[in-house]
């Protein structure tokens, strides 16, 4: 394969951030490097952090060139900008002219919108896209509902995604009719109907129906630019394909985990079972019921490890740490380079989100260095894992099930040892990476008139 340029657009990126998709990324473009091609990162800024000196700025971070592109420059007036945003327009076609990339690969749209994918077809570049979660038809990116259920995607009338928008704005008058029987889609369903006769109750401006019900046709349409679309998980996969998004031209890439896959250490029988959970400190990744399942039980039996930023909610942070028992420690952040030593503590990786993840990269590593798990019952958790044998699964948000599941593996230790035999994963980012090469081959084959299959 021919010596490539590749704009990786990511919406933020390290050394600020630092979560799954960052990650991806990081790995994607230092192996893009090792294989001789020319690899930019173009990385958004978020309105309302830092502001650099200019709209569009370099760095380099890890040996890898990146361009940042400051939102703190553009208008931010109304909600369609978080999709669709003219004023990036002169930005964008300034860093594609700049780059002059042979491919653009977007491993998340967020800052950069829709608006980047019509630069690129504008410059006739060719689009791959990775989609990491579901920002493609889903207002939060979650496919969570107002109401904390999970969410099939938009409605016709759009009304469940103007309620997540009101649950989101605190929307004092519309947290009231929340209140009602009918709940928070009884809220959107208001908002929908009066912004469709013009009126605009909740003190919400007249645009906002509009756009929330514009967003997915728009975003979808956008896609439509994109030669390839790869999907990590094929719960993900299919999510977008019930939305109408084109079968043809997606293709299923697992991500690949790099650490150090040596044998984890022996335990002594009687030792107790150390769970770990690393990422995000938030309620949507469902801490609290991890926190209080373990905290209930034996400490003789049973300790959990908590890691992850303690800063990101002070409130929520400060109830888990009411919440704690003695048997319960937090431990902040680490490098990534020790991720391998610090599964090589625990005898579990908990994942108790609340809302359907993504195959996190958290999940891979684990498998990776032999550590079993424990994850909520949504399909992009499930998929990696054998039930009973590599890792176990309870009912998403039902705190009371998943002390039972800890409960019943504590009193049997043997069961998880038996586990750590059994759970392994063994692709590598530079497997992972050597795959999206092929599909940028046959991308550009197929632009150049000659048929590649992958």
């Amino acid at each position: 394969m021919r010596k490539l340029r590749v704009a990786l657009f990511v919406h933020c990126f390290f050394p600020e951030h630092f979560y799954g998709t960052e990650t991806y990324t990081l790995e994607l473009a230092r192996n893009l490097k090792q294989l001789g091609h020319d690899v930019t990162v173009v990385a958004g800024v978020f309105q309302g952090e830092p502001k650099r000196q200019s709209a569009i700025t370099r760095y380099a971070f890890s040996d890898i060139d990146v361009v940042a592109f400051d939102k703190n420059y553009v208008s931010h007036s109304r909600i369609s900008e978080t999709y669709y945003q003219q004023s990036t327009r002169p930005y964008l076609r300034q860093i594609l002219a700049d780059l002059k990339p042979d491919i653009v690969h977007v491993t998340h749209l967020i800052n950069h919108t829709a608006m980047l994918l019509e630069e690129a077809r504008t410059a006739n570049i060719p689009v791959i896209a990775t989609l990491t979660d579901f920002f493609g038809f889903c207002f939060n990116n979650k496919l969570e509902a107002a109401n904390g259920s999970l969410c099939a995607g938009p409605n016709a009338l759009r009304s469940n995604c103007i309620a997540c928008f009101l649950k989101a704005s605190n929307n004092a008058t519309a947290k009231k009719l929340a209140g009602l029987p009918l709940g928070w889609s009884g809220a959107g369903f208001v908002l929908r109907a009066a912004g469709s006769i013009g009126l605009e109750p909740f003190g919400c401006s007249r645009h906002v129906v509009d756009d929330l019900v514009k967003r997915p046709d728009v975003l979808k349409s956008a896609y439509d630019v994109c030669d390839a679309l790869i999907a990590p998980s094929t719960f993900l996969h299919g999510a977008y394909l019930q939305q109408g998004f084109p079968a043809e031209r997606f293709h299923l890439s697992h991500f690949g985990v790099d650490l150090d896959r040596r044998a984890k250490p022996t335990r002594s029988g009687d030792s107790p079972i150390t769970i770990g959970y690393i990422g995000q400190i938030a309620a949507h990744k469902g801490v609290d019921l991890l926190v209080t399942a373990v905290s209930s039980l034996p400490a003789s039996k049973v300790g959990l490890k908590v890691y992850g930023p303690e800063n990101q909610d002070l409130a929520y942070m400060a109830a888990l740490r009411t919440a704690a028992g003695s048997n319960v420690s937090f431990h902040g952040t680490f490098e990534p380079v020790r991720m391998a030593d610090i599964m090589s503590e625990l005898d579990l990786l908990a994942i108790p989100s609340t809302w359907y993840e993504n195959s996190p990269l958290v999940l891979l590593n684990a498998l990776a260095s032999h550590t079993p798990v424990i994850v909520s019952n949504v399909e992009g958790l499930t998929e990696f894992i054998q039930e009973g044998k590599t890792g176990w699964s309870f009912r998403r948000s039902d705190g009371d099930h998943l002390r039972s599941v800890i409960a019943a593996l504590i009193d049997n230790p043997g069961m998880v040892r038996a586990a750590t035999a059994a759970t392994s994963y063994e692709r590598t980012s530079m497997t992972m990476t050597q795959h999206v090469c092929e599909l940028y081959a046959a991308v550009l084959s197929r632009r150049a008139g000659v048929a590649i299959s992958v």
